[in-house]
């Protein structure tokens, strides 16, 4: 190529070279809720993605460059130094056996270490959290299509698709569902984790500071998934402590016969919370059992056909107040 045709080249890449950064101009984190962790079990699982995420472009960048570099240097036209004899190179070696042992040693490490910082059954990261010098709150979370009903069995109530839990205490989640699978997510606070019928599973936070956030279902399942969210509340302690008792005085109780028009595929758009007293002190226990029997709540065809129409469709007590 001459230089003529050099620069003219020069001249149309410079703009192609800025197309990336102007993509990029109008992208922002601030709506990305998954960038911005609140307490320890969220801030550990972003403080591990960013340090594999690290690890591995530390591989990727230098080879995406050699896969331009080698061709560029070892062209044809570039008369490169022809070595047929070449055979052994020490330095060659321990770069493309030492760096790849190196980094999967540290992977392997690291993956351990974060594995045990925010297993769901029992954060690592928790062990030491001033909350921790606390009794935990417990709250059993039981999906159905296409609710989330939170019960408090240490006090005594139950909502739907409000999670109500008291600043600077460890919380503890147990999990089960009715009839699919559906995946409990809170982007900031707390790591996924699939809630499955017949089956238990746990999740666990602390959060220090009062907020709200928004939770909601990563596993499709079916017409209602969309609507699928909770609020997620946290309190100082006298501001809970007052919730529960209002919730207490609720005189709708959550008797497994309620729940059972409950757990009936209901759209609850908006995620309008309602609110119980009394919930069965084995209803967790209950809805498992029945699940194993094979129990199932049959989706109208309704629903697959217009689910706005049926947002309004299904049992809900009256919310208490707030």
């Amino acid at each position: 190529m001459n230089p003529p045709k050099q620069r003219r080249a020069s001249l149309l890449l410079k703009p192609l070279l800025a197309l990336p950064a102007l993509l990029l101009s109008g992208c922002t984190m601030a709506g990305i809720r998954l960038f911005h962790p609140a307490g320890l079990v969220a801030g550990a699982e972003m403080h591990y993605t960013l340090i594999l995420v690290i690890t591995m472009l530390i591989i990727i960048v230098p080879t995406l460059l050699m896969t331009i570099i080698f061709p560029l240097r070892y062209h044809h036209s570039r008369n490169a130094k022809y070595t047929p004899d070449w055979h052994f190179s020490l330095t060659i070696e321990l770069l493309a056996w030492g760096i790849p042992f190196a980094i999967v040693a540290f992977l392997c490490y690291l993956t351990i270490q974060g594995v045990y910082a925010v297993n769901p059954w029992a954060p690592g990261i928790l062990a030491n959290a001033p909350g921790a010098r606390q009794p935990p709150i417990n709250v059993e979370v039981i999906a159905t299509d296409w609710q989330w009903v939170f019960v408090y069995p240490d006090q005594g109530i139950a909502t739907i698709d409000d999670l109500v839990v008291p600043s600077g205490r460890v919380v503890h989640l147990q999990m089960t569902a009715t009839s699919n699978m559906n995946g409990f997510y809170i982007p900031q606070v707390a790591p996924m984790v699939d809630a499955m019928p017949a089956m238990e599973s746990r999740d666990a936070f602390e959060l220090d500071q009062p907020a709200t956030y928004t939770g909601f279902s990563t596993d499709f399942s079916g017409a209602g998934f969309s609507w699928m969210q909770f609020s997620t509340r946290v309190v100082p302690q006298a501001e809970f402590d007052s919730w529960v008792a209002s919730v207490q005085a609720n005189p709708n109780q959550l008797t497994y016969a309620a729940f059972q028009k409950i757990a009936q595929p209901t759209v609850n758009a908006g995620a309008k919370p309602a609110y119980f007293s009394a919930p069965d002190k084995n209803l967790f226990g209950e809805v498992m059992t029945a699940a194993m029997q094979g129990v199932v709540y049959p989706v109208p065809d309704s629903f697959t056909k217009r689910v706005s129409d049926n947002s309004a469709q299904g049992a809900q007590a009256p919310a208490s107040p707030q």
